[in-house]
């Protein structure tokens, strides 16, 4: 059910709208997520309607732009084109005034992944087999990127990496009064660096950032990507661990596992690479986890949103499950296991 709010000067939307040849005959305001846009679905004259998506002035740096050859454009067009060039399924766009904040794109309705299977659980393996072939084959779509292309000029280096572990730490553990001891954190520290300079190390390729059940969209037997304006260069496995240790839903490792076969086959993985790949999935699971954590309370804390903090211990157990199969691995995960299960006994 779409929640209404209070929607304020829409005329420059009208104008985008009539740009498409359409005229507007409703705005209603949709509910966002962590970000500062703010999204409006629009009913046409005539029938039909689409989503407008604003980006307030002060807060378009963070759609900052990008040089492609004479023009410039933000990075959601810029990655949406060359997602839609290479056979991944995203909204049309129909219309823009970037200089404006605006844009006006494909109405793809409210079903998303999340909402569908919640309505429809026996769906939920279909749709989630779907998801993990879809990502691998446009991680091979994808595997020569252009040398200009924004997404070339950010990635998941070690300096990005550890600092995602030590927001965990500030946010997650030291905001909540959870503070570590001065051992304790000294260990942290030097476990955080080591886990992200290995994550750094892997080869990196095309990474959506935030590939899950809220950022994915049922249209019709397929499934519809969105929220990718952020992609970057990134080991293979990090949307997979977005997907499948998604922090708003729960699956067991059966699941999971099911899911990771879809994927390397789609993939064409050999046997030995799907070792290595569940192996890097675990230590992802690691370094994305604890950064969500201490992310969901940094955005009730300095943003004032609490919609997110449920999850908060959901996504530290998949932490501990993860730290316990990678027990064999070496004496950082025993350490970082037992730190952690000091500092929040009651979830580790």
């Amino acid at each position: 059910m779409v929640t209404k709010r209070a929607v304020t000067d829409t005329a420059q939307l009208a104008a985008l709208a009539r740009r498409a040849g359409k005229d507007v005959t409703s705005v209603t305001g949709l509910p966002g997520g962590a970000s500062t846009r703010k999204y409006f679905r629009v009913v046409l004259r005539g029938g039909g309607s689409a989503i407008g998506m604003y980006v307030p002035d002060g807060d378009r740096p963070e759609e900052s732009t990008h040089d492609v050859g004479a023009r410039r454009r933000w990075p959601f067009l810029e990655v949406r084109d060359l997602l839609e060039s290479h056979g991944v399924r995203v909204p049309k766009l129909l219309a823009e005034d970037t200089e404006k904040g605006w844009l006006l794109i494909e109405d793809l309705g409210d079903d998303t992944l999340a909402e569908r299977i919640a309505a429809h659980p026996e769906q939920r393996a279909p749709l989630y087999a779907t998801a993990a072939r879809d990502l691998a084959r446009a991680q091979l779509a994808l595997a020569k990127l252009p040398d200009d292309t924004v997404i070339r000029s950010r990635a998941f280096d070690e300096e990005l990496l550890y600092w995602e572990l030590e927001h965990f730490r500030e946010w997650g553990l030291d905001a909540r009064g959870k503070k570590l001891s001065k051992v304790d954190r000294t260990a942290f520290d030097l476990i955080a660096r080591r886990l992200a300079r290995r994550i750094a190390s892997w080869p990196r390729g095309f990474t959506h950032r935030d590939y899950q059940s809220r950022n994915l969209m049922v249209v019709g037997e397929g499934l519809v990507w969105i929220d990718f304006q952020d992609a970057l260069m990134g080991p293979r496995v990090y949307d997979l661990v977005a997907l499948l240790q998604d922090s708003y839903q729960e699956f067991d490792r059966q699941f999971i596992d099911a899911r990771l076969r879809d994927y390397a086959q789609a993939a064409g993985l050999s046997d030995s690479a799907r070792g290595d790949l569940a192996r890097e999935f675990d230590l992802v699971t690691v370094q994305r986890k604890l950064k969500d954590a201490g992310r969901f309370v940094f955005i009730e804390r300095v943003k004032g949103n609490k919609s997110f903090l449920p999850y908060v211990d959901p996504t530290l157990r998949k932490v501990k499950a993860a730290l316990e199969r990678l027990t064999p691995e070496g004496e950082d995960f025993v350490e970082l296991l037992a730190l952690l299960q000091r500092a929040l006994p009651e979830v580790m």
